[in-house]
């Protein structure tokens, strides 16, 4: 009997050690990791230089606390500033906590603008978290089902839809920001249109509110740009990073600029373990590697390719209904539930993932090489054509 809270249905593997894009299980059988710890594991496993960077830190100091200063966490600060051209970071562990700290600002706004109860624009099939703020930003019911009640002050509209959310507009003079993702991760690799952003952007200028986006999931290199906002021109005030930013060691942060960076204050809010020595180190030495390996280049480059193979390997089979995506954040939709195709994938030596029940998720490492996306779409296209030659369950 596992001592371990039941919340995970786990596949029967387990790994011993990863190089690249590959994973070995205890066995010694090897893997193609097309799933890179859902889009954590951006440099693959055992990068030598994240590798090296880690020991080196490890052997001189792991946490000392945010009571004083920490110098890499500082340097990573002015280097996502830099990048994003925004002015503050606070770190934390998690997307989650990310988020979080996201909503807590935007509260904190609407309080310093007068507003008793500020409400918060959020999406339909959106994904931001499991605390209890999150889960309610989330836009899942499966997610929040049994821990109501809810945190309130959430309007939801769907996504990509300007017109849904100037009625909001019109209507709630509550809504101090709108947090949303710029691709659905979870929501079935849902991307939005390209003049999605630029609309947010200039109905929250006219309102006052803060443009927050959830980039989690499409941050540090995902989609081709470092941040997924950069495809579009717009800046936002509030962005959330996490998963990526480390290459595989928990660390997670909320950026914001003009405004929004200003309003927290010692006590506002804070993290026992966020943005600790070992966190920073892992942090400024996955950005380095991500520019000096031209990883956005690759991303963009390898995303194009897997995509257009996938389109023309199943090009001719019913029931594949759509390949999109951006960058290295694949989504092939199917018309029907395909979640035994992740347990297929486990035993051909490829893990995939399958999101919103019928599109199976590739996020692969951002250091995929061509002979190795060529390989992923070699596997893939056979089981996904295979599974769609079953007959579809009969309809409920």
């Amino acid at each position: 009997m596992s001592h371990l809270m039941n919340t995970y249905a786990r596949l029967p593997v387990a790994f011993t050690r990863g190089e690249g894009v590959w994973l070995y299980d205890a066995q010694g059988k090897r893997y193609l990791d097309a799933l890179a710890g859902v889009a954590v594991n951006a440099l693959g496993h055992s990068h030598p230089k994240l590798v090296a960077a880690l020991r080196d830190q490890v052997g001189k100091l792991i946490h000392t606390s945010n009571i004083y200063h920490i110098e890499a966490q500082e340097k990573l600060a002015d280097k996502i500033a830099q990048l994003s051209g925004m002015d503050t970071v606070f770190f934390c562990n998690s997307g989650a906590e990310a988020n979080e700290a996201a909503i807590k600002i935007a509260r904190y706004y609407g309080h310093k603008k007068g507003i008793e109860n500020p409400n918060i624009v959020v999406l339909e099939k959106s994904f931001h978290g499991r605390t209890l703020a999150t889960l309610s930003a989330t836009g899942s019911r499966k997610v929040q089902a049994g821990f109501e009640p809810l945190v309130s002050g959430f309007v939801r509209v769907p996504f990509d839809d300007l017109e849904a959310v100037r009625r909001v507009a019109a209507s709630n003079k509550n809504v101090v920001a709108i947090l949303a993702e710029l691709v659905q991760g979870e929501g079935g690799v849902c991307v939005c249109g390209s003049g999605y952003l630029k609309g947010l952007r200039e109905i929250c200028d006219a309102n006052g509110w803060l443009l927050m986006l959830d980039e989690v999931q499409t941050g540090i290199g995902r989609t081709g740009t470092m941040f997924g906002f950069q495809h579009y021109g717009v800046t936002p005030d509030v962005m959330t990073l996490a998963k990526g930013l480390g290459g595989g060691v928990p660390i997670g942060a909320c950026v914001a600029k003009g405004t929004a960076a200003s309003l927290f204050q010692p006590g506002s809010h804070g993290s026992t373990f966020g943005g600790n020595i070992l966190a920073s180190t892992a942090g400024l030495t996955t950005l380095d590697i991500v520019e000096t390996e031209h990883l956005c280049q690759n991303a963009t480059a390898m995303g194009e390719h897997i995509r257009a193979s996938l389109k023309r390997t199943l090009a001719e089979t019913p029931g594949v209904k759509e390949i999109r995506g951006q960058g290295l954040l694949i989504g092939i939709e199917l018309d029907r539930p395909c979640g035994e195709l992740v347990k297929t994938g486990l035993d051909a030596g490829l893990l995939i993932n399958v999101t919103a029940d019928n599109v199976v998720r590739l996020v692969p490492p951002l250091i995929i090489s061509r002979a190795e996306a060529d390989q992923l779409v070699n596997e893939l296209t056979p089981l996904i054509r295979s599974f769609l030659m079953k007959p579809a369950p009969a309809a409920a």
